[in-house]
C-alpha cells in the first residue's frame, strides 16, 4: 500500500494546495469557478478526445462490464435511497442522498489519476464508468424530482435532460473521439501536440479546483454524511468488485478499473444539483467534504488491492 501511496500523495498535494489557497483567500470562489470552467470545457475535453479517438471501440462497448457496472451502482443507489426513505426523508431528498451514494467524482480526479496510474488503457473502462454516471443516473435524478415535484411522471422533462447531455463536453470530447475512431482515421502529429499539451493542465487544474471548492464546504449533518461517504467509499467499490468476478464476465483489468473508479469520493455536480434544484446543500456540502478527505486513504487502499 505504501508505494501507492506515495505515487497518489502528490495528487492530494495539489488538492490540499488548492484547498489552502482559497481557504487563505488568495484564491477567490469567482476564480475557482473559472478554472473549473477551463478544466470541464477545454483541458478534460482535449484529454478524452485524444485518448478515445485511440482506443480500441471493443473497450468502451464491452456490455459485461456495462452491466456490471450499471448493476452495482443501481444497487447502491436504490440502497441509499431505501435508507433516506426509512427515514422519512421526501423523495427529493431520497435522490439527492442516492447520487452521493453512488456517483463519484470520475471526471475531474477518476480519469486524470487512474490514467497516470494505471496508463492510458484505464481509459476504456473510465470511458464506461462516466458515460453510465452521466447518461443513466444524471437523467435519473432529474426524472426523480421532476416527478416528485409534479406529483407524476412528466415525459417533457426527456427534452432537456438530452439536450444537457448533448451539450455536455465531457459527452460530446468522447463521442466525438469515439467517431473518429471508429474511421481508423490517425490523428496529425499537430492536433496531437495540441490536444496532448491542452490535456496535460487537465490534471493539476482538476486536482487545484477541487481543493479550491472545498473550502467553501461545511461539515453539517454529520451522521448522514458518515454514512453516504460510507456508502461511496466502500459499499460502491464492493458492490462493483462482486457484480464483476461473480456475476458478469469482466476482463481483470477492466475490473480493476472500474472498482478503482467505484472507490472516487462522492461527485462535485451533486453539490451543483442540490443547490440549483434546493435540495439539501449542507449535507451534500458535508458528503463530499469527508468522503473527500476520507478517501487519501480508503482511495489508496483500494488502488493498491486491483493494482495487485
Amino acid at each position: 500500500m505504501l508505494p501507492i501511496f506515495l505515487k497518489t500523495l502528490p495528487f492530494f498535494a495539489i488538492l490540499g494546495l488548492g484547498y489552502l489557497a482559497a481557504r487563505r483567500g488568495f484564491f477567490s470562489e469567482q476564480a475557482t469557478a473559472h478554472l473549473t470552467k477551463f478544466v470541464f470545457y477545454f483541458a478534460l475535453s482535449a484529454m478524452l478526445f485524444r485518448f478515445a479517438a485511440t482506443l480500441d471501440m471493443a473497450q468502451v462497448f464491452d456490455t459485461q462490464a456495462v452491466f456490471a457496472y450499471l448493476t452495482a451502482t443501481l444497487s447502491v443507489y436504490l440502497l441509499a435511497t431505501a435508507v433516506a426513505l426509512w427515514r422519512k426523508t421526501g423523495l427529493e431528498q431520497a435522490a439527492i442522498e442516492a447520487q452521493c451514494a453512488a456517483i463519484g467524482n470520475v471526471g475531474f480526479l477518476g480519469i486524470p489519476l487512474l490514467v497516470l496510474l494505471m496508463g492510458p488503457q484505464a481509459v476504456g473502462p473510465m470511458m464506461i464508468v462516466l458515460g453510465t454516471d452521466l447518461i443513466v443516473f444524471g437523467s435519473l435524478i432529474v426524472i426523480l424530482i421532476s416527478a416528485s415535484r409534479d406529483g407524476r411522471m412528466n415525459l417533457a422533462v426527456l427534452g432537456p435532460i438530452a439536450l444537457g447531455l448533448v451539450k455536455n463536453p465531457m459527452v460530446m470530447a468522447m463521442t466525438l473521439g469515439l467517431i473518429w475512431s471508429s474511421l481508423s482515421l490517425p490523428l496529425p502529429t499537430p492536433a496531437t501536440e495540441f490536444l496532448t499539451l491542452l490535456g496535460a493542465a487537465a490534471t493539476p487544474g482538476a486536482l487545484f479546483a477541487i481543493g479550491a471548492s472545498l473550502a467553501s464546504k461545511s461539515a453539517e449533518r454529520k451522521s448522514v454524511a458518515l454514512w453516504l461517504s460510507t456508502a461511496k467509499l466502500a459499499l460502491h467499490p464492493l458492490a462493483v468488485t462482486f457484480a464483476a468476478t461473480q456475476i458478469f464476465t469482466v476482463p481483470p483489468f477492466t475490473a480493476a478499473v472500474m472498482i478503482a473508479a467505484a472507490a472516487m469520493p462522492t461527485a462535485g455536480n451533486v453539490y451543483i444539483l442540490a443547490q440549483h434544484y434546493g435540495i439539501a446543500p449542507l449535507r451534500v456540502s458535508s458528503t463530499i467534504l469527508i468522503s473527500t478527505a476520507a478517501s487519501v486513504l480508503t482511495l489508496t487502499y483500494v488502488i493498491s488491492l486491483v493494482s495487485g
